[in-house]
């Protein structure tokens, strides 16, 4: 798949803001959200068709990668989690290295075992998990 089309930025101001500022310095150490470091998605939108990118939390382990689509607690999915979900297909920045990887959602002890990971990385995931009655998407990034 190819990440060279059309760029259409986020409609929400800090996801456009970070993202500006880590393709204008080309690292992720740029940005950070809370204090914590962030990793960089590029995917494909569902409906759309163009580029997307989004800062997530770097939740990493043994060079897999972890995206929590917890969207602060809120009752629905970002926008995000249904683009991974039609085209699993990633591109993945950390600092300054990229590569392409596939999205997959996990279940049941794997997801336990990495929920627990995401919430050591950023704690207010747990928080957000207490607030939404929905169970937060967790999906591996392996690459491909």
């Amino acid at each position: 798949m190819s990440f060279d089309g059309e760029y259409e930025p986020s409609p929400t101001e800090w996801v456009r803001d970070q993202v500006a500022t880590i393709m204008e310095t080309g690292t992720t150490e740029s940005v950070n959200i809370r204090g914590l470091p962030v990793i960089l998605m590029t995917m494909i939108g569902a409906s759309t068709g163009k580029v997307r990118k989004v800062p997530v939390m770097r939740v990493e382990h043994d060079g897999v990668y972890a995206a929590v689509a917890s969207k602060g607690g809120a009752p629905d999915d970002p926008a995000w989690y249904g683009n991974l979900k039609a085209n699993p297909e990633v591109k993945v920045q950390d600092g300054t290295e990229e590569w392409t990887a596939t999205a997959r959602e996990i279940d049941g002890e794997e997801r336990a075992e990495w929920w627990d990971r995401c919430v050591r990385a950023f704690a207010p995931y747990k928080e957000y998990a207490e607030k939404t009655d929905r169970q937060i998407p967790v999906l591996l990034l392996e690459r491909s």
